[in-house]
């Protein structure tokens, strides 16, 4: 289930890119807060524990702002673009005992039958479950399978469900790999000279010696 965290946060007060920039320069994160239909809520959060907190995506966290309490969930991380660091995120306010929908990471458990390969098509999945007990993962065991896992196959924990519209279309793929075909490519490799470019080494060596002029 995801971790339930307690991260300080501020309420953000400058605006502007300016602003934004001396927040992360003092190691913190601009996020903004929505749900319940209240108005967005402007924070500051601490830049590095914030980071440690989402490597789960669907982590849990309790927002102590300024002395009150609210929980929430990621729902967007902006990063950069050539470094891992957060720009900017989107919470969404949850409260207990709320049942959210969200994207969680499928989890591929053994091997195919003998001589099978696989290639996960959903990396993750929608599902619903309780806020307070979101999943980190869903698995889906292919040991020995020689068919297409369907989303029917997924394994999902207690109190989740599958939000899938699409029931059809397979989360893993099973397949017998396709054995390259190298004959052609050695009847083309031959050393014989083309039509043209066929050159005595007299010739050649009146080339080298023009050159050499």
């Amino acid at each position: 289930m995801a971790d339930k965290l307690l991260l300080r946060a501020e309420v953000r007060t400058e605006f502007g890119k300016g602003a934004a920039r001396r927040a992360r320069r003092a190691n913190q994160i601009p996020a903004v807060i929505y749900g319940h239909g209240d108005d967005p809520r402007h924070v500051l959060l601490e830049g590095h524990a914030t980071m440690l907190a989402v490597r789960n995506p669907n982590a849990l966290i309790t927002l102590d702002i300024e002395g009150e309490d609210q929980m929430v969930v990621p729902k967007d991380i902006q990063r950069e673009a050539l470094r891992p660091f957060i720009v900017h995120m989107d919470l969404l306010a949850v409260r207990k005992g709320e049942r959210i929908v969200v994207d969680v990471p499928v989890e591929v458990i053994g091997e195919p039958a003998q001589g099978l390969e696989h290639m996960l098509d959903q990396v993750t999945v929608p599902v619903e479950a309780d806020a307070t007990a979101l999943p980190e993962s869903v698995s889906i065991d292919i040991t020995d399978r020689d068919e297409n896992a369907l989303p029917e196959h997924l394994i999902l924990p207690a109190g989740s469900e599958l939000q899938l519209d699409d029931m059809e279309s397979p989360i893993v793929t099973i397949y017998e790999p396709q054995e390259q075909d190298t004959e052609s490519d050695t009847e083309t490799t031959g050393d014989e000279p083309q039509e043209g470019d066929e050159t005595s080494e007299g010739d050649a060596g009146e080339e080298d010696a023009d050159d050499s002029e």
